[in-house]
């Protein structure tokens, strides 16, 4: 098992070949008892998790602007296991961001929603990759941005405009691969709809939308991650390096 990229740098992707192994993780098959009593502790605290089944890595490298790497199917009570002490467990985790660019340039994010386990937080919609996100093995990583925002703000991304390439940033806390969505309207537009969307729900995922307009705008609760991927954003006129 090997992680072999470059941290804490914004790199250019242009492939992803990331695979489905469909043999157990070797951190869920070490710590099985471990995994249930803190499960327990998770509930106790927050009622409404609920024990899907979502990935971790076991390799993941980065080379001629391919990235590639291998990942097991976890219960979601291994993830929570994991996130807690991440070091030398020979796992990681990467997700997929939407980075949602409105017509005037400005950024659309969304804030979780107090139930969830990142209560309070800032960021793109997003949610780790599941086994529906894999085709033939592989990761689709369009798939599963385009999945999570429907879920969380109901927008629908299919037919907007992409940039050009994916980018990575990989931190001690997981890899995360982005890519521009650019829709038309202006941000008060796009947040008007995920607003309106979130009250028809019964038990909505997401607070709200968030709107990002420059660089300096850093909303309180931002996500670690986010603040270089705003500062990228920004800085490359919506245009990809």
């Amino acid at each position: 098992m090997s992680f072999d990229l470059p941290r804490n740098v914004i790199l250019p992707v242009d492939e992803i070949d990331v695979r489905l192994d469909p043999g157990p993780h070797p951190f869920e098959r070490d710590n099985a008892q471990a995994i249930t009593d803190n499960w327990r502790r998770e509930i106790a605290a927050k009622p409404a998790l609920f024990d899907g089944t979502v990935v971790l890595l076991s390799a993941l490298s980065w080379g001629d602007n391919h990235l590639v790497g291998r990942c097991h199917a976890v219960k979601y009570s291994t993830f929570m296991l994991w996130r807690k002490n991440r070091q030398g467990t020979g796992a990681e985790h990467a997700y997929g961001h939407a980075m949602l660019v409105a017509g005037d340039n400005a950024l659309v994010a969304i804030r979780m929603g107090s139930h969830t386990v990142g209560a309070g937080s800032v960021y793109f919609a997003a949610g780790s990759f599941e086994p529906i996100d894999f085709r033939d093995g592989r990761v689709d990583v369009d798939f599963n941005m385009i999945r999570e925002v429907r879920e969380e703000t109901g927008l629908d991304l299919t037919g907007a405009a992409r940039g050009r390439r994916y980018h990575a940033l990989s931190t001690s806390t997981g890899t995360v691969l982005f890519r521009r969505y650019h829709v038309d309207a202006p941000a008060s537009e796009i947040a008007r709809r995920i607003s309106a969307f979130v009250a028809t729900e019964a038990d909505p995922e997401i607070e709200g939308p968030v709107i990002i307009r420059h660089a300096e705008d850093l909303p309180e609760g931002l996500a670690p991650h986010m603040k270089p991927l705003i500062e990228w954003h920004f800085a490359n006129g919506g245009e990809d390096p």
